[in-house]
């Protein structure tokens, strides 16, 4: 039986997480965010009401009826076929919503046909990605936002978790990398909250080696944890620039 490592295309990275367990992912999607920073947060950079939104790297598509509800159109791209079929099997039925699968560096997309961007958590973005910022500026329109949420890895405890499984992350590069692209980053406080302690513990595992996990689970009673994301957006000049 081939696996999912021999069918994807050499330049998607794998998320492992929702990959593999997708059901317990859906569970952390759930808990993520409990009292809605970071919708809020986005929200104030750019309203998507009314517009033609693009979430790189929708997976499941947890996240396009937050979209679908208020947006003119909705695409998800994601560049794993199993979670795409989800996706779509999710957002079936509802009007303006598509999925399409593709990876960030080729977005199936015409130029300037989408005034929002949004990635959440992927792992396409930052240091050396700039083939899938070159592809979001050719997809936006002038005046549109690139919006990238993801966790902030200077941050106690979960940054300082990550870290511990990936010594080579460097938060202070991460953010000169955003810096010299001219992007503005906003901290996000949010607060993880489970319905039990079995799916919180799970959800770490499927995070973390079975060593840091073991060490996040006990460093973390309870069935909430605070976690600190990063906000970084980018909006396209909407006309020429005069000295």
């Amino acid at each position: 039986m081939r696996t999912w490592r021999e069918k994807r295309a050499p330049e998607v990275t794998p998320s492992p997480n929702i990959w593999n367990w997708p059901e317990v992912y859906e569970a952390e999607n759930r808990a993520q965010d409990s009292a809605g920073a970071l919708w809020k947060a986005l929200r104030a950079e750019r309203d998507w009401s009314g517009l033609d939104v693009v979430d790189v790297g929708c997976g499941d598509g947890f996240h396009l009826p937050v979209f679908a509800a208020t947006a003119r159109s909705v695409i998800g791209v994601e560049p794993h076929e199993p979670l795409a079929e989800r996706a779509r099997a999710r957002m079936s039925g509802t009007p303006g919503v598509d999925v399409r699968v593709a990876p960030a560096q080729r977005l199936p997309l015409a130029d300037g046909s989408a005034d929002l961007l949004h990635a959440r958590t992927a792992y396409f973005f930052g240091p050396g990605c700039e083939p899938g910022l070159a592809e979001a500026e050719r997809v936006l329109r002038p005046g549109g936002t690139l919006a990238i949420i993801d966790l902030d890895t200077a941050s106690r405890p979960y940054g300082e978790w990550m870290r511990t499984d990936a010594p080579q992350i460097d938060p202070a590069a991460i953010e000169s990398f955003f810096a010299r692209h001219h992007f503005t980053s906003t901290t996000v406080s949010t607060l993880w909250r489970f319905h039990d302690r079995e799916t919180f513990e799970a959800v770490l595992r499927i995070e973390f080696s079975a060593k840091t996990a073991a060490r996040a689970i006990a460093e973390s009673p309870g069935r909430t944890l605070p976690v600190t994301y990063r906000l970084r957006t980018r909006t396209k000049p909407s006309g020429l620039l005069t000295p």
